[in-house]
């Protein structure tokens, strides 16, 4: 299962229904160096050149269920719909 977010295709994909946390990594976790979080508090893991390998989506089904969308700042700010998430959200 892959998820598209702006331009980056995630290939690791795990959701934790309990939690609605949702991970998405482009990349091996452990390859992450660097940490920052949104303006939306979700958080952002970066490689050693600075390339964006993962995000971890908060409350994922919940923002999705109130507001049809999840707003992401990568640097770029994207918004992602219930049809890019719904396979990896059912997955749990």
């Amino acid at each position: 299962m892959t998820v598209t977010i702006g331009s980056t295709t995630f290939d690791r994909v795990r959701y934790d229904g309990e939690g609605d946390v949702l991970y998405l990594h482009r990349a091996d976790p452990a390859k992450a160096v660097e940490f920052d979080a949104s303006p939306e508090g979700h958080h952002l893991r970066f490689d050693a050149a600075g390339h964006l390998i993962g995000v971890t989506l908060l409350n994922a089904k919940r923002l999705l269920d109130h507001d049809g969308k999840i707003v992401l700042t990568l640097p770029e700010r994207v918004e992602v719909g219930r049809e890019a998430l719904d396979a990896a959200l059912a997955a749990a």
